[in-house]
């Protein structure tokens, strides 16, 4: 073989040499051209994404508005609570985690079942608490094996808390955490989805739950290569939620709790002038703090099947028969027609036949001879009867609307009902019959399809002691710097003073007169005089067979066959500031039973008011008695 010139192997050598070295120059080039668009081109987005994982932004649920009394007492407020937190992304085994949990916290199977759930509809990347409320052993306890639980956040952070729950919680209200139905209805506010975020779900807690709950924060805080904080870099706490200044009196509202006790009962005690609410009391009463972290189905169970219904808040969501109550709304209707004075009389033998139906009188044996004023003070319902004969049931219907009855009153609280004040018009569309007036005739004693609420009553106790003018009742105290003084007040309700003053007489004589239904009522410990009107409504009609062979008195029947028990008031007689009323389902005899209580409530707020100790100052009767002489 011929040898190659050494010429050529030279060439050949260098074309190599030069083809490899420009392939190395140029990955050279590719190389230095990558770290230099890494380094300086990109170096602030992959500084960005570094400082991503190092720093993780957090939300901060906002702090709740608190709930104050008139007087600056907080009945809703927030506290230190600890928990313990989960996020499922961080964990590579959530199961295992949860377990390891359960023997460090007291966790129950329920407990687990509902983390579990939650975990499943959660956001992975979302925390999910575990327990909250701990003690601060069992937070110690977590935070003691935090290396064996991955995932897992302890924390401390504020929690809702009542001070006083068995006697507010109805009003107030409590808060819960967002659920799948109500996050459909929200809007988008990541916020909401924070596992400590809670949302009112009733009373007070829920109407103004917007104004209360505030805006979220947020939290800059580092992390390790496990996502582990380390340190809090930066925070800000957003935007608190507003307080709420409530017109309710704690010391107040919490007497007439305990004066109802374990009754069925509600108590109303408002301002007849400004409509303020001073108490608003519901009972029983339960414990809203149970809410705030998930009542226990036993719990739930109980409050459910309790005879005495707890979870209504009887004062604006009960609907009891006004009894005798309603007698001073006949009287009015009966009065501005002019079918009645003063002195218009009728005679009570103890009953009245009607058709073929025979109405009585409370009172087996009859009052006699008895006048508007004595009709009022002894609750003759003859005298009623004989009214109802001469009026038409939308005469009545219509003065009863004008006093508050059967219509919303628009207190800013959640349920409210309407109650019913029965027209011609409203049985035809409710029931598809006509009017009869044998049934204008129950109505008078306030029977029948008469319905009404506690505070409904109060609203027109506070009409009739204040002149005729509708007062609205409200739970919102205002600031009278802030009150916009052009605004036009209650109107009025186009009534005679003259006559609406014998109504006003005649409820004094239910407290003062010597056969007054109340008498045993009066404020004998004080100069200040109270008026009044009892009241008793029955549950079930009593048979013809019944009273021949002898009523039964209310401690001898079932508790759900007793008469309702109702009383309504105002204070002081020589100068009307506060109205007041008490119905005790079930509770019997409102003279036996409802004017007691009011009795001590109103006592228990002149303590808290001297201003109305000493009674009237000089001039205040003649005031009064001078605007009695003028119609409204």
């Amino acid at each position: 073989m011929a040898k190659q010139p050494s010429g050529d192997r030279y060439r050949n050598l260098t074309r190599r040499a030069v083809l490899l070295g420009g392939g190395q120059a140029a990955l050279m080039a590719v190389l230095v051209g990558r770290m230099y668009q890494l380094q300086v081109v990109d170096s602030q987005q992959y500084q960005l994404l570094a400082e991503n994982n190092r720093i993780d932004a957090r939300l901060i649920s906002p702090l709740r508005g608190r709930i104050f009394d008139r007087n600056g007492e907080e009945l809703a407020t927030n506290r230190l609570s600890y928990r313990v937190s989960i996020i499922a992304e961080q964990t590579t085994d959530t199961m295992a985690t949860l377990r390891h949990l359960a023997t460090l916290l007291p966790l129950s199977d329920g407990q687990m079942a509902g983390i579990i759930k939650r975990l499943k509809r959660s956001r992975s990347f979302l925390p999910v608490t575990v327990a909250e409320n701990l003690s601060w052993e069992e937070f110690a306890r977590v935070n003691a094996n935090l290396a064996d639980l991955p995932g897992v956040y302890p924390d401390a952070g504020q929690s809702r808390f009542y001070p006083h729950p068995e006697d507010f919680t109805l009003l107030v209200g409590y808060v819960g955490p967002v659920t799948e139905k109500e996050l459909l209805d929200l809007p988008d506010d990541p916020a909401f989805l924070l596992p400590e975020f809670r949302m009112g779900k009733r009373g007070l807690e829920r109407v103004f739950n917007d104004a209360l709950r505030g805006q979220a924060g947020t939290r800059q805080v580092e992390v390790n290569a496990l996502g582990r904080e380390i340190r809090e870099l930066a925070r800000d706490d957003g935007q608190p939620g507003q307080d709420l200044r409530l017109t309710i009196d704690r010391e107040l509202q919490r007497f007439s709790m305990g004066r109802m006790g374990e009754q069925s009962a509600s108590a109303v005690v408002m301002d007849i002038h400004s409509g303020e609410v001073l108490v608003m009391a519901s009972a029983p009463g339960f414990d809203g703090n149970d809410f705030n972290h998930g009542i226990s189905q036993e719990n739930w169970q109980g409050l459910l099947n309790d005879p005495r219904k707890p979870l209504l808040n009887k004062a604006v969501q009960g609907r009891f028969p006004p009894g005798s109550t309603f007698k001073m709304v006949v009287a009015m209707a009966a009065l501005e027609a002019g079918l009645i004075n003063k002195n218009t009389k009728v005679r009570c033998d103890g009953k009245v036949p009607y058709g073929d139906h025979t109405f009585h009188c409370w009172k087996d044996e009859g009052h006699g001879q008895v006048d508007l004023i004595g009709a009022l003070e002894q609750s003759c319902d003859v005298y009623f009867y004989e009214l109802a004969k001469k009026l038409d049931v939308d005469r009545i219907a219509d003065m009863a609307t004008r006093f508050g009855l059967g219509e919303l009153t628009g207190i800013e609280v959640d349920g409210e009902v309407s109650g019913i004040v029965p027209t011609k018009a409203w049985k035809q569309r409710q029931l598809g019959e006509r009017w009869h007036q044998g049934e204008t005739l129950n109505i008078s004693i306030g029977q029948g399809y008469m319905l009404s609420t506690p505070l409904q009553l109060a609203v027109m106790t506070a009409r009739i002691a204040n002149g005729g003018v509708a007062v609205e009742p409200t739970l919102i105290r205002q600031d009278p710097l802030l009150v916009d003084q052009s605004l036009e007040g209650p109107g009025k309700l186009n009534i005679s003073a003259r006559n609406l003053l014998l109504i006003q007489q005649g409820m004094e004589a239910v407290m003062d007169g010597r056969q007054g239904t109340a008498r045993s009522s009066q404020l004998r410990n004080s100069p200040v005089r109270m008026a009044g009107k009892t009241g008793t409504a029955q549950v079930r009609r009593i048979s013809q067979q019944e009273r021949e062979e002898g009523l039964r008195k209310d401690n001898e029947k079932p508790w759900v066959e007793r008469d309702h028990a109702l009383f309504v008031a105002y204070v002081p007689v020589e100068k009307p500031t506060y109205a007041i009323s008490v119905v005790v389902e079930h509770g019997g005899g409102g003279s036996a039973v409802a004017a007691p209580i009011a009795h001590d409530i109103v006592e228990k707020l002149l303590e808290k008011d001297p201003s109305h100790a000493l009674g009237p100052k000089n001039g205040d009767s003649q005031e009064i008695a001078a605007v009695g002489g003028a119609d409204v």
